[in-house]
């Protein structure tokens, strides 16, 4: 057995360049997101609590989305799952067409789930499908380096956003009119990317959490038949993914705020900030995928929950630049937490890998539960939400601590 794992073979190259292009494509639709959220509260003049509600629908479509997808996988396998994903992606950025039309903010939230539901299959499907492209040693690192694009794709979101939906003094700064034309190109280009991947042919994959490669992720014979909840390690997994995505929603969701309120930029200058925060989460990941290689990734997992308490409570305090910095930080550190979470609670499960993904990928509904809770907070003081994400980051660093008890109990 090889000492260093490679981190993919020859074979798999075609199809992991393409599966890691899915994590671009949602990182740019959940940061758009967030766009939404402050140009709605200009545009259809709703409150910071009500406009959380986006959140809430986007991330909302992981707890209905989350198990179907995961069945669908399981019969028709990862590339027919990743169609269906791309297809709800189209059709949803296409339901802002009559949504702006009718200037109705509850059509744009049925236009965001639909969207949504594209995006939970996707992140269903795309995780466990990058773990299987190798060793299963590697898989931290390949899921940390797929997730990194997904931090490009968070960059370029907002960036988008700002230009064409933001822009002070732009035609249409003050409707709805940029808003349907930036999602007619979006919706275009993911049926567009949808036709090629059908014609990617998919070699036959042995999934490495199914076949384990070596002692870490061998389960003993005793633990073999147990049912999927008695995993404490994915249990924990589930619950800790809820929380970090719950952390990531209220962080994103008024960040823009946060650059108007306390620092008085323009909507449009914060929400080039709100990219530039994005550049830092991408910058984490590389940083992450490399520091795998000497520290675990429980231990770095731990270590940057830590880092992030820090930040918010400085955050909190909107001591000006200091502060700002703080949130942009945020980003930085909370950069590895949804791959590692998401690896670390699929390993040693076997034949239950996918839809013990189904399940994590439900626990981002926590992103759709915060923003309304900070909204209520942000309405009189958006600086003071920022306390409430420190819940968040004190569970994961419970998980990342303890993880490596639950693999002694596994391995016992």
């Amino acid at each position: 057995m090889d000492a260093k794992p490679k981190f993919t073979e020859q074979r798999y190259l075609v199809v992991l360049l393409f599966v890691t292009s899915l994590f671009f494509l949602w990182g740019v639709a959940l940061t758009l997101g967030d766009v939404l959220n402050r140009h709605f509260q200009n545009v259809l003049h709703i409150s910071k609590s009500r406009s959380g509600l986006v959140q809430f629908s986007m991330f909302g479509a992981y707890a209905v989305m989350g198990i179907p997808a995961g069945l669908f996988m399981k019969k028709f396998g990862y590339k027919k799952g990743v169609l269906l994903g791309l297809f709800l992606y189209a059709f949803g950025a296409f339901l802002f067409i009559p949504a702006a039309d009718a200037e109705s903010f509850n059509f744009f939230r049925i236009a965001l789930f639909v969207l949504a539901c594209g995006l939970a299959t996707l992140e269903t499907v795309a995780h466990p499908f990058v773990a299987s492209l190798g060793d299963q040693r590697t898989s931290d690192q390949r899921i940390n380096f797929s997730q990194s694009f997904n931090g490009l794709g968070g960059v370029i979101g907002p960036a988008i956003g700002s230009y064409f939906i933001l822009k002070a003094g732009q035609a249409h700064s003050n409707d709805l009119v940029s808003v349907k034309h930036l999602y007619i190109v979006i919706g275009s280009v993911i049926a567009l990317i949808g036709i090629a991947f059908s014609f990617v042919k998919i070699p036959s994959l042995a999934d490495p959490h199914v076949i384990a490669t070596d002692a870490y992720a061998v389960p003993p014979e005793d633990h073999v038949d147990k049912k999927l909840f008695q995993h404490k390690h994915f249990v924990f997994a589930a619950i800790a993914q809820l929380f970090n995505v719950a952390a990531q929603g209220g962080t994103w969701a008024y960040f823009i705020n946060y650059g108007h309120d306390v620092m008085h930029f323009s909507d449009e200058k914060a929400g080039y900030f709100f990219s530039l925060s994005m550049v830092m989460m991408m910058i984490g990941r590389f940083a992450g995928t490399f520091l795998m290689r000497y520290i675990a990734p429980n231990k770095l997992l731990a270590t940057f929950a830590l880092c992030n308490v820090i930040m918010c409570v400085i955050v909190a305090q909107g001591f000006g630049w200091v502060s700002f910095i703080g949130l942009l930080f945020i980003n930085f550190f909370f950069s590895i937490m949804f791959p590692t979470i998401f690896s670390l609670g699929l390993k040693n499960l076997g034949k239950q890998t996918q839809q013990a993904s189904s399940f994590i990928v439900m626990g981002v509904v926590g992103g759709g539960i915060f923003p309304p809770l900070m909204g209520l907070i942000a309405n009189h003081n958006v600086a003071t939400s920022y306390y409430l994400p420190i819940i968040c980051y004190v569970v994961i660093f419970l998980f990342g601590y303890t993880y490596k008890h639950f693999n002694k109990n596994m391995a016992a």
